[in-house]
């Protein structure tokens, strides 16, 4: 009788590298939509809190509050990616995010705080769901390749990010022909894009980059089972790096990002600057925290995740000194110091998720990077709250000077890592 190779169970499976094409355009498509959505709180949330309560001290909450709502966000998004998959994950938390940024609006025509709070930690799902998005970019990634996917699907955010401060002012003006306060004028912008960004998923994000990755990976190891060739396929960088480093990584760097941003635009008001120079400065920052990723990914892959995490604490260390160092009026070095904010939390953000995605297996990775986000986004909701209240009762360059101390917690921490082992 004659002998039968074996046939590969991976035959009928999709090629993974030409749905991995597919998969970054629709995010990339979607990450331009929900980068202008995310900006709206950014720029002018807590401008909107300190009109509506005429005090300064509370002027953080909002950024606390969208944050805490990403935090309680990241957890469902990830658990109901890691049941049915990235697409209707995603595609829920944009359209809850798009729910929230209408609540805004409606709380600022009723000039009513507590359903402004309510309404912003709803639309902290935005935010959640951005950053979730970087995760689906990596699932299909070969190893030496993923910080360059999170780096493609970061780097979409960049157009709507850097448009969405800069059109505050004529969705301002837009809102006011419409009966609504100026102020919440980002926030229309901020429900569509959220809203289109959900659409897009929801029609094009297919096949789910999750569930084809367990289904490849699940087949290369029937193949390995009756193929020893097979075996060398597998990949096997799981276990390398550490959850516990990835995360603090990525809190800390979120932590003292949200902290001197959410007070930036407070301090240059009480300065005199309007909101189109404070939506320029915000624009500008969030344009560093994107807009590097293709380069960003670059290094992580071609020098490794330790060394580009250690640079995450010294350029955040450079931005403190040189935010608590400019002038109030000087709208210049201002902007040049959020750049640095930005870029520092770019590092951090790539080589942590990098390390996480590493580290954790298929079989509880949504599950796992949904937890670790919401630490992030706890440490975002910290960082907000503490701002509003460290500024009234010091300054902003106390603030920026803490902040700048705080990132050099990431050094020790990479150093003991890389010498364990």
């Amino acid at each position: 009788m004659p002998s039968t190779a074996p046939t590969s169970t991976t035959a009928s499976i999709p090629d993974p590298a030409q749905a991995q094409a597919q998969i970054l355009r629709v995010l990339v498509a979607s990450q331009i939509l929900s980068g202008a959505g995310l900006a709206a709180g950014v720029t002018v949330g807590a401008l909107l809190a300190q009109d509506m309560l005429g005090t300064t001290s509370l002027a953080g909450l909002p950024s606390a509050l969208f944050t805490a709502g990403s935090a309680l966000a990241a957890v469902a998004v990830g658990r109901i990616s890691q049941a049915r998959g990235r697409r209707p994950g995603l595609a829920t938390g944009y359209l809850t995010g798009a729910i929230g940024s209408a609540g805004v609006i409606i709380a600022a025509v009723l000039d009513n705080p507590v359903l402004l709070f309510l309404a912003l930690f709803v639309y902290g799902a935005g935010t959640a769901t951005n950053l979730q998005a970087r995760y689906a970019g990596a699932d299909l990634a070969a190893p030496g390749h993923r910080a360059r996917a999170v780096s493609t699907v970061l780097v979409a955010t960049t157009l709507g990010g850097v448009a969405g401060p800069n059109l505050a002012a004529p969705t301002g003006t837009f809102a006011e022909h419409l009966g609504i306060p100026n102020l919440a004028g980002p926030f229309i912008l901020s429900g569509a894009a959220y809203a289109l960004a959900a659409l897009v998923l929801a029609l094009w994000l297919r096949p789910d980059p999750l569930l084809l990755a367990r289904t490849v990976a699940q087949a290369k190891e029937a193949d390995a089972a009756t193929n020893p060739d097979a075996a060398d396929a597998i990949d096997t960088s799981e276990g390398r790096g550490g959850v516990v480093l990835g995360a603090l990584v990525m809190v800390l760097t979120q932590l003292v990002m949200v902290a001197i941003m959410t007070m930036t635009p407070v301090h240059m008001h009480d300065h005199g600057h309007g909101t189109a120079a404070s939506g320029l400065v915000i624009a500008i920052h969030i344009g560093a925290m994107y807009l590097p990723s293709p380069l960003t990914g670059w290094l992580v892959d071609r020098y490794g995740r330790m060394k580009i995490a250690a640079a995450s604490g010294i350029t955040l260390l450079a931005s403190g000194i040189l935010a608590a160092a400019a002038p109030g009026d000087s709208v210049a070095l201002l902007a040049l110091a959020l750049a640095l904010l930005g870029l520092g939390w770019n590092f951090g953000l790539v080589s942590g998720t990098a390390i996480i995605t590493d580290t954790v297996p298929l079989a509880t990775r949504a599950k796992t990077q949904g937890l670790v986000d919401v630490a992030i986004a706890i440490a975002g909701a910290t960082g907000g709250m503490a701002s509003g209240i460290m500024v009234a009762a010091t300054s902003y360059p106390a603030l920026a000077l803490t902040g700048g101390a705080l990132s050099l917690a990431l050094l020790p921490a990479v150093a003991a890592t890389a010498y364990r082992r």
